[in-house]
């Protein structure tokens, strides 16, 4: 504005407008640097000094799991699982709870489906 040649605004206009065109490419490339970022690193990098500790529970979780599973190899009565399950607080031990009463029942089905067979044959 503090120029009457036309001429030169327009270059003023135009250097003006690169700039905010640059300005504009940085930004986008910012962004996309922000978004195909990998993420920070897993829990492990971010707590480094007490990987140690949050391994060994994860494994004593995971031995208790297996020996959980085994133990529940060992029931046969659903209700039995049921009361199991409602007195488990952990996640992976309700999930595996789930999973036996989920193959007693369909062993019960398919004894029972055998058993429909077998009196109808006769």
């Amino acid at each position: 504005e503090a120029t009457l040649d036309l001429a030169e605004r327009r270059r003023i206009r135009s250097a003006i407008r690169e700039l905010q065109r640059q300005e504009l490419e940085r930004d986008e490339e910012a962004l996309a640097s922000k978004r195909f970022r990998p993420e920070r690193g897993s829990h492990r990098q971010d707590n480094k000094e007490n990987w140690p500790q949050s391994q060994h529970l994860e494994e004593e979780q995971q031995t208790a799991l297996a020996a959980l599973s085994q133990q529940l190899e060992a029931i046969t009565d659903v209700e039995e699982l049921t009361k199991l399950l409602r007195a488990a607080g952990e996640y992976e031990e309700r999930k595996l709870i789930r999973a036996a009463i989920r193959k007693l029942r369909a062993e019960e089905l398919k004894a029972a489906a055998l058993a429909g067979n077998t009196q109808s044959s006769q």
